[in-house]
């Protein structure tokens, strides 16, 4: 089937991530659905018309970034049509990607920070291995910036305990080494000694943090922990693993991280991506101003 092969490219070659080749998968079956409505019966019968006509129908009911991405997809799909022999041209490169206004994720500030992992650090206290891999993760989380597909993705041979350092596998198969704290090497340090054994089911398990079956953690299971622990603290909005990134990556800026060295902390191609982490606090912006300019 000609889906199965774009998958197997994405897969194999592109070497995308399982949640991106499941979107592609599923946005270029929606694609399939509107042709076949609107009698297109063979693939080199597709013209820009058909893709143009499936993204405004797909405008009437989702928001701009959802049909973002299905444009997206469906680019790469007649790229890799037009390369197979499929598409006489490729066409997707006609359509436009709609741009997508980009929004701040909610972040946390210091002292929320402090009061989330004071919650967690005493939840952890009862000794039972999740609560303690629980603090953990968070810990880690908040040291690196690093995204939830990645904490999951850790082995035990990627943590450098002696140096507080962690090889990443991010996007795209790439690697980097990003640095963590005291906090985090501690509470990582209690999981590997009091609690990784007990949830551990089978001995040739790699994974640094496991779930209760024994194999590695979902991220799914991350997902809850962060938004479970986050609704036990009083007056704290519940917050996603993103958005713990986000406030990572927030608080390196507001202590005067530069934006290469953010950018490479969180692992962006684009220091473009990396700019949406500059909303610094405005007392922050005066006291660096007061300190540079000469009439400030």
């Amino acid at each position: 089937m000609v889906l199965d092969e774009f998958v197997h490219e994405l897969n194999d070659l592109k070497q995308r991530s399982p949640h991106t080749i499941r979107a592609y998968r599923q946005d270029v079956l929606r694609l399939f659905g509107s042709l076949a409505e609107q009698h297109v019966s063979a693939l080199n019968e597709v013209t820009v018309r058909h893709l143009r006509r499936w993204l405004a129908q797909e405008f009437d009911t989702h928001e701009a970034a959802t049909v973002a991405r299905r444009a997206a997809s469906v680019r790469a799909f007649s790229t890799w049509a037009f390369r197979a022999g499929l598409l006489a041209t490729d066409i997707g490169q006609q359509v436009a990607v709609p741009k997508v206004a980009r929004r701040l994720p909610r972040y946390l500030k210091q002292d929320e920070v402090d009061r989330l992992l004071d919650v967690a650090a005493t939840a952890s206290d009862d000794n039972e291995p999740d609560s303690i891999r629980d603090i953990a993760m968070l810990e880690v989380l908040y040291a690196t910036g690093m995204r939830v597909s990645e904490l999951v993705g850790i082995d035990l041979h990627d943590v450098d305990a002696l140096n507080r350092l962690i090889t990443i596998t991010g996007k795209g198969n790439k690697q980097r080494v990003v640095p963590f704290g005291v906090p985090a090497a501690d509470a990582l340090s209690r999981y590997l000694t009091q609690a990784r054994s007990q949830l551990v089911t089978h001995p040739g398990e790699t994974a640094l943090f496991v779930g209760v079956r024994g194999k590695r953690i979902d991220p799914r299971t991350v997902r809850e922990v962060v938004y479970r622990m986050t609704r036990h603290v009083p007056g704290l909005f519940e917050l996603s693993p993103h958005g713990l990134r986000h406030t990572a990556a927030t608080h390196l800026v507001e202590g005067g991280a530069d934006l290469r060295s953010v950018q490479e902390l969180l692992g962006h191609a684009s220091l473009e991506t990396t700019q949406v982490y500059t909303h610094v606090s405005a007392s922050r912006l005066q006291q660096v101003y007061k300190q540079a300019h000469p009439r400030a």
